[in-house]
């Protein structure tokens, strides 16, 4: 994958990813968007558990970024999390592209 461009943020995540990390994950995510100028917002998830816990994060991600007008995009996604993703029919939400 290129180097983000110009308008595009990345993001970090760290895991594993629990029930209780949601809210703040979402705030902090929030705080970044809502200083706009970001197009993508490139979640780089090196390591992360491929969970059900971690798809529910990334999809509240997708969801709030666009809320400001703006797209999640994994990044460094392993195989396996792209595989659970699919498998819960949600590659269209959570593209790895």
């Amino acid at each position: 994958m290129p180097a983000p461009g110009p308008h595009s943020v990345v993001f970090p995540i760290c895991g594993p990813i629990t029930h209780a990390d949601l809210p703040g994950l979402c705030e902090r995510v929030c705080t970044l968007l809502s200083k706009g100028g970001a197009e993508v917002f490139l979640c780089d998830v090196t390591g992360v558990d491929p969970d059900a816990v971690t798809v529910d994060a990334l999809a509240r991600l997708q969801l709030a970024a666009r809320r400001h007008g703006c797209q999640v995009r994994l990044r460094h996604a392993s195989d396996e999390l792209l595989e659970l993703v699919d498998f819960m029919g949600l590659t269209d939400v959570l593209p790895d592209r």
